[in-house]
Protein backbone atom coordinates (compact mmCIF):
# COMPACT_ATOMS: atom_id res chain seq x y z
CA UNK A 1 0.00 0.00 0.00
CA UNK A 2 0.85 3.54 -0.67
CA UNK A 3 0.87 6.44 2.24
CA UNK A 4 1.00 9.42 0.99
CA UNK A 5 3.21 12.03 2.40
CA UNK A 6 2.47 13.73 6.46
CA UNK A 7 1.35 16.77 4.51
CA UNK A 8 -1.67 14.56 3.59
CA UNK A 9 -2.62 13.63 6.79
CA UNK A 10 -5.68 14.45 8.52
CA UNK A 11 -4.58 14.64 11.55
CA UNK A 12 -7.20 13.54 14.65
CA UNK A 13 -10.55 14.77 13.44
CA UNK A 14 -13.42 14.98 16.33
CA UNK A 15 -15.23 12.11 14.53
CA UNK A 16 -12.34 9.96 15.35
CA UNK A 17 -12.00 10.25 18.76
CA UNK A 18 -15.86 10.20 19.97
CA UNK A 19 -16.64 7.86 22.20
CA UNK A 20 -18.88 5.98 19.89
CA UNK A 21 -15.93 5.84 17.13
CA UNK A 22 -13.30 5.10 19.65
CA UNK A 23 -15.30 1.88 21.37
CA UNK A 24 -16.26 0.19 17.87
CA UNK A 25 -12.25 0.74 16.91
CA UNK A 26 -11.19 -0.76 20.19
CA UNK A 27 -13.45 -3.88 19.82
CA UNK A 28 -11.56 -4.64 16.22
CA UNK A 29 -8.44 -4.21 17.19
CA UNK A 30 -8.89 -5.88 20.19
CA UNK A 31 -9.46 -8.67 17.97
CA UNK A 32 -7.03 -7.70 14.49
CA UNK A 33 -4.59 -5.98 16.25
CA UNK A 34 -3.65 -2.04 15.20
CA UNK A 35 -3.90 -1.34 11.80
CA UNK A 36 -6.59 -4.38 11.40
CA UNK A 37 -9.47 -1.21 10.59
CA UNK A 38 -9.21 1.73 8.73
CA UNK A 39 -11.65 4.71 8.29
CA UNK A 40 -12.51 4.72 4.50
CA UNK A 41 -14.64 6.28 1.52
CA UNK A 42 -16.75 9.40 2.56
CA UNK A 43 -15.73 10.24 5.86
CA UNK A 44 -11.63 10.58 4.48
CA UNK A 45 -12.89 12.67 1.16
CA UNK A 46 -14.82 15.14 2.80
CA UNK A 47 -12.43 15.36 5.75
CA UNK A 48 -9.66 16.10 3.49
CA UNK A 49 -11.76 18.63 1.35
CA UNK A 50 -12.96 20.45 4.85
CA UNK A 51 -16.58 19.25 4.23
CA UNK A 52 -19.19 17.65 6.55
CA UNK A 53 -19.24 13.88 7.13
CA UNK A 54 -22.15 12.24 7.53
CA UNK A 55 -20.97 8.35 7.91
CA UNK A 56 -18.31 6.87 8.99
CA UNK A 57 -17.17 3.92 7.31
CA UNK A 58 -15.01 1.30 8.55
CA UNK A 59 -12.91 -1.33 6.05
CA UNK A 60 -11.18 -4.18 7.68
CA UNK A 61 -9.36 -7.33 7.55
CA UNK A 62 -11.38 -9.31 9.62
CA UNK A 63 -14.30 -11.75 8.35
CA UNK A 64 -18.14 -10.56 9.20
CA UNK A 65 -18.34 -13.44 12.14
CA UNK A 66 -15.00 -11.78 13.55
CA UNK A 67 -16.09 -8.23 13.61
CA UNK A 68 -19.79 -9.43 15.35
CA UNK A 69 -18.22 -11.62 17.80
CA UNK A 70 -15.56 -9.01 18.45
CA UNK A 71 -17.92 -6.36 19.10
CA UNK A 72 -20.79 -8.11 20.90
CA UNK A 73 -17.62 -8.71 23.00
CA UNK A 74 -17.11 -4.88 23.39
CA UNK A 75 -20.70 -4.77 24.38
CA UNK A 76 -22.01 -3.33 20.80
CA UNK A 77 -24.83 -4.20 18.87
CA UNK A 78 -23.92 -5.70 15.58
CA UNK A 79 -26.50 -5.85 12.71
CA UNK A 80 -26.03 -7.81 9.69
CA UNK A 81 -27.42 -5.38 7.23
CA UNK A 82 -25.34 -6.94 4.05
CA UNK A 83 -23.17 -9.79 5.30
CA UNK A 84 -22.83 -11.56 2.38
CA UNK A 85 -21.22 -8.35 0.48
CA UNK A 86 -18.98 -8.18 4.18
CA UNK A 87 -21.20 -5.61 5.59
CA UNK A 88 -22.14 -5.29 9.13
CA UNK A 89 -23.55 -2.26 10.98
CA UNK A 90 -22.16 -1.51 14.54
CA UNK A 91 -24.04 -0.07 16.71
CA UNK A 92 -22.47 2.50 19.28
CA UNK A 93 -24.21 4.35 21.72
CA UNK A 94 -26.70 4.87 19.41
CA UNK A 95 -24.71 5.83 16.34
CA UNK A 96 -24.46 3.31 13.42
CA UNK A 97 -21.33 2.70 11.79
CA UNK A 98 -20.80 0.31 8.40
CA UNK A 99 -17.86 -1.99 8.91
CA UNK A 100 -17.19 -4.30 6.00
CA UNK A 101 -14.21 -7.02 5.53
CA UNK A 102 -12.19 -6.25 2.55
CA UNK A 103 -13.35 -7.81 -0.45
CA UNK A 104 -12.95 -8.45 -4.27
CA UNK A 105 -15.16 -9.46 -7.06
CA UNK A 106 -15.41 -12.80 -8.20
CA UNK A 107 -18.13 -12.34 -10.50
CA UNK A 108 -20.64 -8.61 -11.05
CA UNK A 109 -23.43 -9.18 -13.84
CA UNK A 110 -23.81 -5.04 -13.54
CA UNK A 111 -26.51 -5.11 -10.77
CA UNK A 112 -25.22 -7.04 -8.28
CA UNK A 113 -21.58 -8.95 -7.10
CA UNK A 114 -20.36 -11.83 -6.23
CA UNK A 115 -17.71 -11.15 -3.83
CA UNK A 116 -14.28 -12.65 -1.58
CA UNK A 117 -12.71 -11.64 1.38
CA UNK A 118 -9.14 -11.02 1.41
CA UNK A 119 -6.77 -8.88 3.42
CA UNK A 120 -5.26 -7.42 0.83
CA UNK A 121 -6.13 -3.47 0.94
CA UNK A 122 -4.69 -2.58 -2.66
CA UNK A 123 -7.59 -5.60 -3.83
CA UNK A 124 -10.35 -3.49 -1.67
CA UNK A 125 -9.25 -0.37 -3.38
CA UNK A 126 -8.89 -1.70 -6.76
CA UNK A 127 -12.98 -2.79 -6.81
CA UNK A 128 -13.81 1.26 -5.73
CA UNK A 129 -15.55 3.43 -7.38
CA UNK A 130 -13.60 6.40 -7.76
CA UNK A 131 -9.94 7.71 -6.62
CA UNK A 132 -11.57 9.87 -4.38
CA UNK A 133 -13.09 7.53 -2.74
CA UNK A 134 -10.69 4.43 -2.57
CA UNK A 135 -9.03 6.34 0.09
CA UNK A 136 -8.46 5.11 3.65
CA UNK A 137 -7.27 6.99 6.85
CA UNK A 138 -5.80 5.43 10.29
CA UNK A 139 -6.84 6.36 13.73
CA UNK A 140 -4.13 8.78 13.26
CA UNK A 141 -5.31 10.40 10.56
CA UNK A 142 -2.92 9.31 8.29
CA UNK A 143 -3.87 9.04 4.46
CA UNK A 144 -3.30 5.73 2.88
CA UNK A 145 -3.79 6.29 -0.80
CA UNK A 146 -3.43 2.92 -2.97
CA UNK A 147 -4.45 3.95 -6.79
CA UNK A 148 -1.29 6.97 -5.72
CA UNK A 149 -3.59 9.61 -7.28
CA UNK A 150 -6.95 10.05 -5.10
CA UNK A 151 -5.50 12.65 -2.67
CA UNK A 152 -4.85 14.79 -5.56
CA UNK A 153 -7.79 14.18 -7.80
CA UNK A 154 -9.88 14.70 -4.35
CA UNK A 155 -8.11 18.17 -3.80
CA UNK A 156 -8.91 18.66 -8.06
CA UNK A 157 -12.07 17.71 -8.04
CA UNK A 158 -11.60 15.19 -10.62
CA UNK A 159 -14.36 12.37 -10.35
CA UNK A 160 -12.12 9.62 -11.68
CA UNK A 161 -13.24 5.87 -12.47
CA UNK A 162 -10.30 3.86 -10.44
CA UNK A 163 -8.74 1.81 -13.45
CA UNK A 164 -10.99 1.24 -16.56
CA UNK A 165 -14.04 2.60 -16.45
CA UNK A 166 -16.08 0.13 -19.00
CA UNK A 167 -14.64 -2.41 -16.15
CA UNK A 168 -16.14 -0.12 -13.08
CA UNK A 169 -19.16 0.18 -14.75
CA UNK A 170 -19.39 -3.22 -15.92
CA UNK A 171 -19.33 -4.06 -12.06
CA UNK A 172 -22.32 -1.86 -11.70
CA UNK A 173 -24.03 0.02 -14.15
CA UNK A 174 -25.63 2.52 -10.72
CA UNK A 175 -22.43 3.98 -10.64
CA UNK A 176 -23.08 6.11 -14.00
CA UNK A 177 -25.57 8.02 -12.00
CA UNK A 178 -22.80 8.36 -9.19
CA UNK A 179 -20.52 9.79 -11.40
CA UNK A 180 -22.57 12.52 -12.39
CA UNK A 181 -23.85 12.71 -8.51
CA UNK A 182 -20.29 13.39 -7.89
CA UNK A 183 -19.13 15.25 -10.78
CA UNK A 184 -22.18 18.02 -9.23
CA UNK A 185 -20.71 17.47 -5.76
CA UNK A 186 -17.54 17.54 -5.99
CA UNK A 187 -16.25 17.86 -9.58
CA UNK A 188 -14.24 21.28 -10.91
CA UNK A 189 -13.53 22.01 -14.44
CA UNK A 190 -14.12 19.43 -17.67
CA UNK A 191 -15.30 16.20 -16.76
CA UNK A 192 -12.58 13.27 -17.34
CA UNK A 193 -13.16 12.07 -20.90
CA UNK A 194 -12.75 8.35 -20.67
CA UNK A 195 -15.15 8.19 -18.14
CA UNK A 196 -18.12 10.47 -20.09
CA UNK A 197 -17.64 8.24 -23.20
CA UNK A 198 -17.52 4.77 -21.05
CA UNK A 199 -21.18 6.64 -19.31
CA UNK A 200 -22.48 7.13 -22.54
CA UNK A 201 -21.87 3.76 -24.01
CA UNK A 202 -23.57 2.05 -21.28
CA UNK A 203 -26.45 4.58 -20.34
CA UNK A 204 -28.84 1.99 -21.57
CA UNK A 205 -28.37 -0.57 -18.91
CA UNK A 206 -29.20 2.38 -16.45
CA UNK A 207 -32.94 1.26 -17.51
CA UNK A 208 -32.72 -2.18 -15.86
CA UNK A 209 -31.38 -1.31 -12.28
CA UNK A 210 -33.94 -1.27 -9.61
CA UNK A 211 -36.05 2.47 -9.25
CA UNK A 212 -35.27 2.53 -6.04
CA UNK A 213 -31.56 2.95 -6.53
CA UNK A 214 -31.87 5.10 -9.45
CA UNK A 215 -34.11 7.46 -7.58
CA UNK A 216 -32.28 7.57 -4.48
CA UNK A 217 -29.16 8.40 -6.45
CA UNK A 218 -31.07 11.18 -8.95
CA UNK A 219 -32.07 12.55 -5.61
CA UNK A 220 -29.05 12.77 -4.16
CA UNK A 221 -27.43 14.59 -7.58
CA UNK A 222 -30.35 17.13 -7.41
CA UNK A 223 -29.44 17.99 -3.59
CA UNK A 224 -26.03 19.10 -4.86
CA UNK A 225 -26.04 23.08 -4.16
CA UNK A 226 -24.85 23.25 -7.73
CA UNK A 227 -26.02 20.16 -10.07
CA UNK A 228 -26.70 22.17 -13.61
CA UNK A 229 -23.16 21.60 -15.00
CA UNK A 230 -23.92 17.40 -14.19
CA UNK A 231 -27.55 17.79 -15.62
CA UNK A 232 -26.17 19.25 -19.07
CA UNK A 233 -23.25 16.29 -18.99
CA UNK A 234 -26.56 13.52 -18.22
CA UNK A 235 -28.38 15.52 -21.24
CA UNK A 236 -25.01 15.13 -23.88
CA UNK A 237 -24.59 12.00 -22.71
CA UNK A 238 -28.10 10.41 -23.55
CA UNK A 239 -28.23 9.16 -19.37
CA UNK A 240 -30.94 12.11 -18.48
CA UNK A 241 -33.22 10.49 -21.39
CA UNK A 242 -33.00 6.83 -20.07
CA UNK A 243 -33.65 8.30 -16.16
CA UNK A 244 -36.52 10.43 -17.04
CA UNK A 245 -37.78 9.73 -20.47
CA UNK A 246 -40.43 12.30 -21.47
CA UNK A 247 -38.34 15.36 -19.48
CA UNK A 248 -38.21 18.68 -21.02
CA UNK A 249 -35.48 21.05 -22.12
CA UNK A 250 -32.94 22.08 -19.37
CA UNK A 251 -34.12 25.90 -19.17
CA UNK A 252 -36.56 25.53 -16.72
CA UNK A 253 -34.24 23.32 -14.54
CA UNK A 254 -31.23 26.10 -14.71
CA UNK A 255 -33.53 28.97 -13.99
CA UNK A 256 -35.38 27.08 -10.84
CA UNK A 257 -31.35 26.36 -9.31
CA UNK A 258 -30.53 30.15 -10.22
CA UNK A 259 -33.18 31.18 -8.65
CA UNK A 260 -32.89 29.13 -5.46
CA UNK A 261 -29.38 29.89 -4.94
CA UNK A 262 -29.57 33.49 -5.53
CA UNK A 263 -32.73 34.49 -4.35
CA UNK A 264 -34.85 32.12 -2.24
CA UNK A 265 -31.26 30.32 -0.32
CA UNK A 266 -32.72 26.73 -0.57
CA UNK A 267 -31.89 23.60 -1.94
CA UNK A 268 -35.14 21.15 -2.93
CA UNK A 269 -34.27 18.28 -4.88
CA UNK A 270 -38.13 16.84 -5.33
CA UNK A 271 -38.95 20.63 -6.63
CA UNK A 272 -35.46 20.28 -9.01
CA UNK A 273 -37.08 17.08 -10.24
CA UNK A 274 -40.41 18.53 -10.69
CA UNK A 275 -38.98 20.89 -13.08
CA UNK A 276 -37.25 18.53 -15.30
CA UNK A 277 -40.42 16.23 -15.43
CA UNK A 278 -43.14 16.67 -18.29
CA UNK A 279 -45.40 19.73 -18.22
CA UNK A 280 -48.68 17.28 -17.27
CA UNK A 281 -49.66 15.97 -13.69
CA UNK A 282 -50.51 12.44 -15.90
CA UNK A 283 -47.02 12.52 -17.32
CA UNK A 284 -45.09 13.38 -14.47
CA UNK A 285 -47.36 10.61 -12.44
CA UNK A 286 -45.84 8.33 -14.49
CA UNK A 287 -42.40 9.47 -13.93
CA UNK A 288 -43.17 9.30 -10.28
CA UNK A 289 -44.19 5.66 -10.34
CA UNK A 290 -41.43 4.48 -12.76
CA UNK A 291 -39.10 5.92 -9.88
CA UNK A 292 -40.93 4.04 -7.09
CA UNK A 293 -41.43 7.72 -5.28
CA UNK A 294 -42.14 7.63 -1.77
CA UNK A 295 -46.60 8.87 -1.81
CA UNK A 296 -45.42 11.68 0.02
CA UNK A 297 -42.81 12.44 -3.13
CA UNK A 298 -45.50 11.67 -5.63
CA UNK A 299 -48.07 13.51 -4.73
CA UNK A 300 -46.06 16.34 -4.22
CA UNK A 301 -44.68 16.02 -8.18
CA UNK A 302 -48.39 15.72 -9.43
CA UNK A 303 -49.69 18.80 -7.51
CA UNK A 304 -46.83 20.86 -8.71
CA UNK A 305 -47.34 20.35 -12.22
CA UNK A 306 -51.39 21.13 -11.83
CA UNK A 307 -52.63 24.02 -14.13
CA UNK A 308 -55.72 24.84 -11.66
CA UNK A 309 -55.74 27.31 -10.39
CA UNK A 310 -53.07 29.01 -12.87
CA UNK A 311 -50.52 30.93 -10.75
CA UNK A 312 -49.18 34.01 -12.09
CA UNK A 313 -46.91 37.33 -10.66
CA UNK A 314 -49.60 39.53 -10.69
CA UNK A 315 -52.38 38.18 -8.42
CA UNK A 316 -54.16 40.04 -6.17
CA UNK A 317 -54.24 39.42 -2.44
CA UNK A 318 -57.32 37.84 -2.54
CA UNK A 319 -56.40 35.80 -5.53
CA UNK A 320 -53.38 34.86 -4.08
CA UNK A 321 -55.03 33.83 -0.33
CA UNK A 322 -57.92 31.47 -2.44
CA UNK A 323 -55.05 29.78 -3.85
CA UNK A 324 -53.17 28.71 -1.31
CA UNK A 325 -56.13 27.64 0.82
CA UNK A 326 -57.37 25.59 -2.36
CA UNK A 327 -54.11 24.20 -3.42
CA UNK A 328 -52.18 24.00 0.39
CA UNK A 329 -49.45 25.92 0.80
CA UNK A 330 -46.36 23.45 0.23
CA UNK A 331 -48.22 22.97 -3.47
CA UNK A 332 -48.97 26.91 -4.14
CA UNK A 333 -45.22 27.89 -3.42
CA UNK A 334 -43.97 24.79 -5.24
CA UNK A 335 -45.97 26.10 -8.65
CA UNK A 336 -45.26 29.86 -7.95
CA UNK A 337 -41.29 28.75 -8.25
CA UNK A 338 -41.69 26.48 -11.07
CA UNK A 339 -43.67 29.53 -12.67
CA UNK A 340 -40.94 31.99 -11.41
CA UNK A 341 -38.54 29.90 -13.30
CA UNK A 342 -40.34 29.66 -16.67
CA UNK A 343 -41.26 32.77 -16.95
CA UNK A 344 -37.49 34.77 -16.05
CA UNK A 345 -38.95 37.94 -15.97
CA UNK A 346 -36.07 39.53 -14.13
CA UNK A 347 -38.00 42.77 -13.66
CA UNK A 348 -41.03 40.64 -11.53
CA UNK A 349 -38.49 39.14 -8.85
CA UNK A 350 -40.01 41.09 -6.55
CA UNK A 351 -43.30 40.17 -6.83
CA UNK A 352 -42.64 36.28 -7.09
CA UNK A 353 -40.77 36.62 -4.13
CA UNK A 354 -43.80 38.15 -2.27
CA UNK A 355 -45.86 35.36 -3.53
CA UNK A 356 -43.34 32.54 -2.19
CA UNK A 357 -43.19 34.68 1.20
CA UNK A 358 -47.57 35.03 1.42
CA UNK A 359 -47.47 31.18 0.75
CA UNK A 360 -44.35 30.47 3.31
CA UNK A 361 -46.28 32.45 5.99
CA UNK A 362 -49.91 32.94 5.37
CA UNK A 363 -52.46 30.25 7.84
CA UNK A 364 -55.79 29.77 6.12
CA UNK A 365 -58.51 30.28 8.65
CA UNK A 366 -60.07 27.67 9.75
CA UNK A 367 -63.78 27.15 7.87
CA UNK A 368 -66.58 28.25 10.60
CA UNK A 369 -69.13 25.80 9.72
CA UNK A 370 -69.66 22.28 10.30
CA UNK A 371 -71.55 19.35 9.47
CA UNK A 372 -73.45 20.13 12.68
CA UNK A 373 -74.49 23.62 12.18
CA UNK A 374 -75.53 22.20 8.77
CA UNK A 375 -77.70 19.76 10.22
CA UNK A 376 -79.19 22.51 13.04
CA UNK A 377 -79.99 24.77 9.68
CA UNK A 378 -82.44 22.06 9.07
CA UNK A 379 -80.45 19.90 6.02
CA UNK A 380 -81.20 16.13 6.82
CA UNK A 381 -78.41 13.87 7.41
CA UNK A 382 -76.87 12.44 4.31
CA UNK A 383 -74.60 13.53 0.65
CA UNK A 384 -77.23 16.82 1.12
CA UNK A 385 -74.97 17.76 4.08
CA UNK A 386 -71.70 18.10 1.99
CA UNK A 387 -73.13 19.67 -0.69
CA UNK A 388 -74.04 22.56 1.56
CA UNK A 389 -71.04 22.64 3.18
CA UNK A 390 -68.96 23.22 -0.31
CA UNK A 391 -71.39 26.22 -1.23
CA UNK A 392 -71.27 27.82 1.99
CA UNK A 393 -67.21 27.34 1.92
CA UNK A 394 -67.22 28.75 -2.08
CA UNK A 395 -68.98 31.89 -0.62
CA UNK A 396 -66.92 31.85 2.20
CA UNK A 397 -63.84 32.01 0.11
CA UNK A 398 -65.01 34.67 -2.45
CA UNK A 399 -65.70 37.29 0.42
CA UNK A 400 -62.15 36.63 1.39
CA UNK A 401 -62.09 34.04 4.59
CA UNK A 402 -64.86 36.50 5.97
CA UNK A 403 -64.09 36.37 9.86
CA UNK A 404 -67.40 36.37 10.87
CA UNK A 405 -69.79 33.38 12.16
CA UNK A 406 -72.64 34.68 12.31
CA UNK A 407 -72.38 35.75 8.27
CA UNK A 408 -71.60 32.63 7.48
CA UNK A 409 -74.65 30.99 9.40
CA UNK A 410 -77.44 33.32 7.52
CA UNK A 411 -75.25 32.21 4.50
CA UNK A 412 -76.22 28.52 5.54
CA UNK A 413 -79.83 29.18 6.65
CA UNK A 414 -79.92 30.64 3.12
CA UNK A 415 -78.77 27.78 1.36
CA UNK A 416 -80.88 25.35 2.92
CA UNK A 417 -83.65 27.17 2.68
CA UNK A 418 -83.24 27.14 -1.24
CA UNK A 419 -82.14 23.66 -1.39
CA UNK A 420 -85.18 20.78 -1.66
CA UNK A 421 -84.50 17.84 0.34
Amino acid sequence: MTKTTTDDSLGVRPWMTSPQTTAVMDALEAAGGPGCARFVGGCVRNSLLGAGIDDIDIATILAPPAVIAAVEAAGLRAVPTGVEHGTVTVVSDGRPYEVTTLRRDVETDGRRAVVAFTDDWAEDAARRDFTMNALYADRTGAIFDVTGRGVADARAGRVVFVGDPQTRLAEDYLRILRFFRFHAWYGRGLPDEAALRACAAHRDAVANLAAERISKELLKLLAAEEPRGAVALMAETGVLAVVLPGAGELSRFNALVEIETEQLFTNDPVLRLAALAPDDEVGTARLAERLRLSNDQRARLVAAKGLTPPVKSWMSPRELRRAVYRLGARAFTDRVKLAWAASRRTAATAQWRGLVALGESWSPPPFPITGEDVMKAGVPKGPMVGEVLREVEDWWIDHDFIDDKFSAIEKLKAVAQGMAY
